[in-house]
């Protein structure tokens, strides 16, 4: 595949060590945070949580016509406050930050931005990668299910899978026009023209299964569990598959410090 443009603001590689396996086109990516990591990047981290939910120049205009403490009101009605809808966002969050900083595909659209209620799971595929193939340009997709849990089990990880393996295995039709639908109504030429090519892609469903990869993302404070590897072991080898693991310590006080950070612009 061509590379494409990651995240401005990548996280992982400072954040984490990492190891794991590759067979074929399999890989499982064991990540766990490094002894100063959570430090290093906690800034860097909530600043990315915040651009998922509203634009930051929207942010610091905000700031400019209102002031830190308005702005940070305004801010707040957009984040969740629930453990459970912390949780699942920030699982989407960080799987869409990885897509771009080490799986070689763009995230076109933070969904976050357009939630209907800040406690509100949004429905349909959890993240959406694009690129580009090396060989004629054509369209190569992934398809993403991430999944966030204090203590991670089996039964989630059938879930997920269960979840990527629905429409054949393609990415969700309703999910796809959601990320063409805001690419075509950009100012830019280039946005628009790849929206266009993904609403084809709904129509005219042409992508082969090895042009569209799977990435299952899970965030998690027991670590990697005999599930996954069982799930990377089993997959479908006639298409890409990533599967993920990162382990953070202190799972919840992790999620509540996050948030707290996040909805507070003074302290950031």
């Amino acid at each position: 595949m061509a590379k494409t443009a990651g995240s401005e603001m990548g996280l992982y590689k400072e954040w984490c060590d990492h190891d794991g396996e590759n067979k074929g086109r399999k890989c499982y990516l064991l990540l766990r945070e490094k002894d100063t990591g959570r430090r290093a990047i906690l800034a860097n981290l909530v600043k990315t949580v915040r651009s998922h939910y509203d634009r930051l120049d929207r942010i610091a205009e905000d700031v400019d016509q209102l002031g830190f403490t308005t702005a940070a009101a305004i801010l707040r009605e957009r984040l969740p406050t629930k453990a459970r809808s912390r949780a699942g966002d920030l699982g989407e969050i960080l799987a869409s930050e990885l897509a771009e900083e080490m799986l070689e595909f763009r995230v076109p659209v933070r969904r976050m931005r357009f939630k209907d209620g800040r406690e509100v799971p949004l429905r349909g595929d959890d993240f959406i990668g694009v690129n580009f193939c090396d060989d004629d340009g054509s369209l190569w997709l992934l398809k993403g299910e991430a999944k966030s849990r204090k203590t991670l089990n089996k039964t989630t990880i059938t879930e997920a899978r269960a979840a990527l393996n629905a429409d054949h295995g393609r990415c969700t039709p309703i999910s796809l026009l959601f990320v063409a639908d805001q690419m075509m109504a950009s100012n830019d030429e280039d946005e628009a023209a790849l929206g266009r090519l993904i609403r084809n892609e709904v129509g005219r469903k042409t992508l082969s299964k090895e042009r569209i990869d799977h990435a299952l993302f899970t965030l998690s404070g027991n670590g990697p569990i005999a599930a996954l590897q069982a799930d990377y072991d089993a997959v479908d080898k006639g298409r890409h598959h990533t599967i993920i693991n990162l382990h953070v310590a202190y799972y919840s006080e992790f999620l509540d410090l996050v948030y707290e950070r996040a909805s507070d612009l003074g302290d950031v």
